[in-house]
């Protein structure tokens, strides 16, 4: 089927004059997750990731993804005739490396413009030009092919109220005008859905688990517009609109607006940061406009959660507990009882957190892993694709919740029988690992790159290492990956997720480890970043834990342990049991008491 739908893709490709075809993982927004309309990767590769790139010529294809994905890559693309490229590897070229060394002389490369990142899309036109070819930008070739493919997602967009998200959408405003009279640009874009759901107090669900809403937005010194689905607006989100005079345009006028800029008597300065816009925007914006290339002011705002925010989120957290916690008592107590597989053990999970009446939706998709699957970064059972859970080895179980108090991210490895001496090996090292970096205290002005140590250290000392970053920012009932704060031994590449950690900032934090064929653990709390000891030495900050879950004290060995980690192992666990204590009675309330014992 993949190989069918590559070879009706050429031949589109050859029509246009593309020789190679280069197609994302994005929307026209940047997005990290995806509506289904948007999902033209996913289509032409067969490789369900949320991260990856598919590079497509005459005779060869490529999917570059990341360390997240390389087990679940492979397999899926097998039979497909695409080359799987693991980026970060040693031998694997970078994408641009690989485009400008397999484009052939007079040859153009050929993209839809909205789904590139303006950056990528002028590398792209460096490379063409080299060759003596062109870039054609303006094409989405998934149209005349894919023929079931669904409609763009409008769905009714909702006020979160003010109770929940701490400020006024004319508050708000106000603020992101300062800055822009700071940085003096008459106009502010915003193309990313987080940003603009945000700025405007607007949630919806036009992409799954992800309650944003297909938009764009302007903001002038005295006026601001929202580029979206008209029909998503009911009379009194307008009214809303109109109260805080906020004009609503249609989605696809967004574009004529930003085509228009330059027309302007004198020169716009346009606040806009170049990383985050797509290379349509680029070019529709042209050379007229003067360019304040900077990160969007929304960025740090809505990074640094209000004390509004800071308390829903304490109240959305122990919710959140309760619900896992009464699932790893249930999924203890039953194992190997009852018949058990990672779909409906995942489904009772989600029963459980839907029975908050604040509860909305997951955060993302359910990551349940048993066994082997553990060693799959990023798995994802399916009802056709899954394993059944028996009362030996290890559990592992990634998921979260959006609730009106926020968003939540929490792993846990269970142990569910006889695991091998390497498995408590491993999981003590997580454990010891997350133990460390929750704990850590900071001197102001610390990045995520100098912070990563304190997790990443155990690792190194015994010559191990994890793919993925430590931890990552989480949004206010927006998306669980949130910049710009961030756990990271070193930058991303391309990403301004570097900044310094201040007060209000949430970060996950979520070592793990993965043996193919074997097993995989991750433990992971959410932290929230708060003002310490202020001496002479300067302002000192430290973290607070907003998950209140129980460590799997059966996957522990206390031995492998120093006297500190298990000091901060004992206290977290105190103080899970005085959160969740008052929500468990009998036969529960004795677990939980010695889930959460001293070692």
């Amino acid at each position: 089927m993949i190989k069918e739908r590559l070879a009706r893709l050429r031949e589109a490709m050859k029509e246009a004059g593309i020789d190679c075809y280069i197609i994302p993982t994005s929307d026209y927004h940047n997005s990290e997750y995806v509506s289904d309309f948007f999902c033209v990767r996913r289509y032409f590769s067969g490789f369900t990731g949320s991260a990856g790139t598919l590079v497509v010529h005459a005779d060869k294809a490529a999917l570059f993804t990341d360390g997240r994905y390389f087990i679940q890559a492979a397999k899926q693309l097998e039979g497909s005739g695409i080359t799987l490229m693991k980026m970060g590897e040693p031998s694997v070229p970078e994408l641009t490396e690989y485009v400008e060394k397999e484009l052939p002389e007079g040859c153009n490369i050929g993209f839809d413009g909205r789904v590139i990142t303006a950056g990528d899309g002028l590398d792209y036109e460096k490379t063409a030009a080299k060759k003596g070819g062109k870039v054609i930008w303006n094409l989405d070739l998934a149209e005349g092919i894919w023929e079931e493919r669904p409609k763009l997602s409008f769905t009714p967009v909702y006020v979160l109220e003010e109770r929940y998200c701490g400020e006024s959408t004319a508050r708000k405003l106000e603020r992101v005008r300062e800055k822009m009279k700071e940085e003096e640009a008459e106009v502010h874009i915003l193309t990313t859905l987080d940003d603009i759901a945000w700025l405007f107090n607007l949630r919806a669900d036009d992409v799954k688990s992800c309650p944003v809403f297909l938009s764009y937005a302007a903001v002038t010194r005295g006026e601001a517009y929202l580029f979206a689905g008209e029909s998503a607006f009911g009379s009194e989100v307008r009214e809303y609109l109109d109260r805080n005079q906020i004009t609503l345009r249609p989605y696809d006028d967004f574009y004529n607006f930003a085509a228009g800029l330059k027309n302007r008597k004198e020169k716009t300065g346009l606040l806009i940061c170049e990383k985050r816009i797509n290379y349509r925007l680029k070019k529709e914006i042209g050379d007229e406009v003067r360019i304040i290339d900077k990160a969007n002011p929304t960025t740090l705002m809505k990074a640094v959660k209000n004390l509004a925010e800071q308390e829903n989120l304490r109240k959305a957290h122990l919710m959140d507990a309760v619900a896992v916690t009464k699932f790893m008592y249930w999924l203890k107590k039953n194992v190997g009882k009852m018949p058990m597989t990672e779909i409906s053990a995942a489904r009772y999970l989600e029963e459980q957190r839907a029975k908050s009446p604040s509860f909305i939706e997951p955060s993302f998709s359910t990551i349940c892993a048993y066994g082997p699957n553990g060693a799959i970064i990023h798995y994802g059972a399916t009802e056709e694709n899954f394993s059944e859970i028996h009362a030996k080895g290890m559990l592992m179980v990634d998921s979260g919740g959006h609730y009106y108090e926020g968003s939540t991210d929490i792993t846990r490895t269970f142990i569910l029988g006889e695991i091998t001496e390497e498995m408590r090996q491993h999981f003590t090292l997580v454990a010891r690992a997350m133990l460390r970096l929750k704990s850590v205290r900071f001197l102001k002005g610390c990045k995520g790159v100098n912070l990563d140590f304190a997790a990443r250290e155990v690792f190194w000392e015994k010559g191990m290492d994890y793919k993925h970053g430590t931890g990552h920012g989480v949004g206010y009932l927006l998306n669980v990956h949130e910049g710009p704060n961030s756990f990271r031994f070193k930058p991303a590449a391309g990403s301004d997720e570097n900044w310094e950690f201040e007060p209000g900032m949430v970060t996950t934090d979520e070592p793990g480890i993965y043996i193919e064929g074997s097993h995989g653990v991750r433990i992971e709390n959410e932290l929230l970043c708060c003002e310490s000891v202020k001496n002479e030495f300067g302002q000192f900050m430290e973290f607070e834990d907003l998950t209140y879950v129980p460590i799997d004290l059966d996957g522990i060995d206390a031995s492998s342990m120093d006297e500190r980690e298990k000091r901060v192992l004992n206290q977290y666990h105190e103080f899970v049991f005085e959160k969740l204590f008052p929500f468990f009675e009998g036969e529960e309330l004795a677990w939980l008491r010695n889930a959460t014992r001293r070692i």
